[in-house]
């Protein structure tokens, strides 16, 4: 049973942003859907983020974005190659480094919790790609820049995938679209047209359909990968997930930051799992914890409290002379459903970035956002990378920077979450215009609340000016609207 591979992610700065323009709107353009996320300068208050009210949370969303920015943005686009007996997946992932144009807030913990793992700040203010945040402003609508990239990916009109992500879509509107509505009603009326084929969150679907123990990303991520790789070694009929990556050559292996993803190591004996990040992706001591914070170890734990839980129930039902129940994956001891992480995250002040993904000191409970990601109409498909599905040789001179959490590679982890459990719910005789995973379409998780956020129009809201302005730009309905200059 082998699930290791090594991800090649396409770093995207200044200097290369318009060479790798065309491979990155082809990849758009051609993907089956699109996973991303995005690493933050701060999210302001914690308290006002989790309000007990929506539209309370969202105009405290708005007030980040509006003086906080996108450091940097990942996206992963899947394409679903259809020559291929099983589900096997042709993945390209791309990491732009973001430089915001106008001032903005940056805090201390965000800074240093990239700067910890791994997030080069010489290199962002040095070569990250400038952009304005906004409405448009002037300059060439056709320009190769971010706000261009943005309108791109909405002309692709793929599924857009996330995890945990209203906040990922309040930054990326106000960022790279126009200036946020002030009501949430009308910024969902927004979003519902911006993106027709769909809006899934992974967040939601690890809570609601795999119902996994935890929720975080990079739980879910090696979970799923741990289920698929199970299910393959032990045959069956069901299918099974499988990728594969672009070979790259020349200048383009220079771009490339190689991710490994190791096969979950079994290991005997007890297991000191902390606690708190087995349950959050989280904890308050970091690296200085002496508990393990070893995702691998913590799903192996939780296993092993399932097993025994059904060997227990097992026993019961033989004295009873009943078969009992088929054991689901319920929580662990020591761990609290979704319900009851509010109260955590209030308590405990932690930074955006902090709980992005369990690889990081973060709890997905309250975790933030994923940016999206954009195509271009004008790519050829010849500049398309030669599709390779053996992982890539790591070029002895380019070295994995410290730590995982990056916003390509936490994009990646997204889209493996979503082809997995497409995979498991996917309906054999369903049209292509039929919803990916039905249960999941346009619904957002929203941290302590039993219910998601139905990115649906309503037909008490109507949408923005900007929005309707911008849509008929996006969709040659009128003039082209002056968007940002090149870069």
């Amino acid at each position: 049973m082998s699930s290791s591979m090594i991800v090649p992610v396409i770093d995207v700065q200044g200097n290369n942003f318009k060479e790798l323009w065309a491979a990155m709107v082809i990849a758009i353009k051609t993907s089956s859907f699109i996973a991303i996320d995005t690493e933050l300068s701060g999210l302001g208050s914690r308290k006002a983020l989790l309000a007990e009210s929506v539209e309370d949370r969202y105009k405290a969303i708005c007030n980040a974005a509006r003086t906080r920015s996108i450091l940097s943005l990942g996206f992963a686009c899947y394409k679903k190659l259809d020559n291929k007996a099983e589900i096997t997946y042709l993945v390209q992932v791309y990491n732009l480094t973001l430089l915001c144009s106008e001032e903005y807030i940056i805090e201390p913990q965000s800074v240093q919790f990239l700067v910890q793992h791994g997030f080069d700040f010489n290199k962002q203010y040095a070569e990250g790609i400038s952009y304005y945040k906004g409405n448009d402003k002037g300059g060439d609508a056709h320009g190769v820049n971010m706000r261009s990239l943005f309108v791109e990916l909405l002309r692709a009109n793929k599924p857009l995938v996330v995890h945990n992500g209203l906040i990922d879509m309040v930054f990326l509107y106000q960022c790279f679209y126009a200036h946020l509505p002030d009501r949430l009603g009308t910024f969902i009326a927004d979003l519902s047209q911006m993106f027709p084929s769909g809006i899934y969150d992974t967040k939601y679907a690890t809570e609601y359909e795999l119902r996994f123990t935890a929720s975080y990303l990079e739980y879910a991520y090696k979970k799923c990968k741990l289920e698929n790789s199970k299910a393959i070694a032990g045959g069956g009929n069901g299918s099974h997930v499988f990728l594969e990556f672009c070979k790259y050559t020349g200048n383009m292996q220079s771009y490339i930051d190689y991710r490994p993803c190791l096969d979950n190591q079994n290991q005997d004996g007890a297991l000191n799992i902390c606690v708190q990040f087995s349950a959050y992706g989280w904890c308050p001591n970091g690296s200085q914890c002496s508990m393990s914070h070893d995702t691998d170890l913590i799903i192996q734990h939780d296993e092993k409290i399932r097993e025994d839980k059904r060997k227990k129930r097992k026993r019961k039902n033989k004295k009873k002379g009943s078969q009992g129940p088929t054991e689901t994956c319920s929580s662990p001891q020591g761990k609290r459903s979704h319900f009851e992480e509010t109260e955590l995250d209030q308590a405990v002040p932690i930074s955006e970035h902090q709980e992005k993904t369990a690889s990081s000191e973060a709890t997905d409970a309250t975790r933030t956002f994923e940016p999206g990601k954009a195509a271009s109409k004008n790519g050829n498909e010849e500049s398309q990378p030669e599709a390779s599905s053996e992982a890539p040789v790591r070029p002895k001179e380019k070295k994995a920077e410290g730590g995982t959490h990056r916003a390509g590679f936490d994009a990646f982890m997204t889209g493996y979450i979503f082809a997995y459990a497409r995979n498991l719910t996917e309906n054999t005789e369903e049209t292509s215009t039929a919803p990916l995973i039905p249960a999941c379409l346009n619904k957002l998780f929203l941290s302590g609340k039993s219910v998601p956020l139905h990115v649906t129009k309503s037909t008490f809201s109507k949408s923005s000016k900007a929005h309707v302005h911008k849509m008929d730009y996006v969709w040659g309905k009128s003039i082209a609207v002056k968007s940002e200059g090149t870069v």
